[in-house]
């Protein structure tokens, strides 16, 4: 019954753009698991109006996103056709309610990964090329106010993403310790690295794997994987534009309009 009406509550706050109180202020039993199954209560209704799954995202994976949002592990949500944006396209704020962005590697799969013992050699072997991507995350929560369980339900608080341009080869490059440089209006406001996404975002995409399998969903072959934030969100406002540029892998930006 939880799942149920949990999924039904997230799903009309993210249609009507109103806010809900906490699922673990409404439903003070929750559990970890009760919110994974929510979520995937949460997107059989979506695929079932037409949505696509085109992926998944890690979020959560780096000390400074879990000390922002007061969690102390990963969690993971799915990506659809219509969270989808290219770079340089201008995404307006009505599609959110409290939008922040995140800078991370994005990985395309050629092969399928199914948990459990899914390895970083296995990811290597199944990636198809990485990319800089822009997710942004929205809370159907009011004001952030979330525990784990609460984020893990909403979709691990997805909202979007925008996926760069130039496709990179794994070849050569050492994830853990790429440089990334972040700017909010043409001003550098932060920087971070690979191994801020728990050491490596290949390690990411493997616990992700691993993780799924115990809900017997796997990574597929075509898929896009976010695979966590390299630095904190930043709260995204009218006209703002964002920028990441990250070493061997070029650059993305985003643009936001009321």
């Amino acid at each position: 019954m939880v799942v149920q009406e949990a999924a039904a509550r997230l799903y009309e706050a993210e249609r009507s753009k109103e806010s809900i109180q906490p699922l673990t202020e409404t439903y003070p039993g929750i559990s970890v698991d009760d919110a994974y199954h929510t979520q995937l209560e949460l997107i059989r209704r979506k695929v079932e109006d037409g949505a696509i799954i085109v992926g998944k995202k890690i979020g959560a994976t780096s000390k400074a996103i879990q000390n922002m949002f007061g969690v102390e592990q990963p969690d993971y949500g799915h990506l659809l056709n219509d969270m989808m944006h290219v770079e340089g396209e201008v995404i307006s704020l009505e599609n959110f309610i409290q939008p922040k962005v995140e800078f991370e590697i994005a990985f395309k799969l050629k092969k399928d990964l199914k948990g459990p013992n899914v390895t970083v050699m296995d990811v290597i072997e199944a990636t198809d090329y990485i990319a800089p991507a822009i997710e942004i995350i929205d809370s159907r929560i009011g004001d952030w106010k979330i525990a784990f369980e609460d984020t893990v339900a909403d979709n691990g608080s997805s909202a979007a993403a925008v996926i760069g341009g130039k496709p990179t080869s794994l070849d050569g490059i050492d994830l853990a310790h790429i440089g990334m440089v972040a700017y909010k209006n043409g001003e550098m406001i932060d920087s971070g690295a690979g191994a801020a996404v728990l050491g490596s975002p290949l390690r990411s995409v493997a616990w992700l794997a691993n993780s799924l399998g115990k809900y017997d969903v796997s990574l597929k072959a075509g898929e896009i994987i976010l695979s966590g934030a390299l630095t904190g969100a930043l709260e995204a406002a009218d006209q703002d534009t964002f920028t990441a540029e990250f070493d061997h892998i070029g650059s993305i930006s985003v643009t936001f309009k009321r």
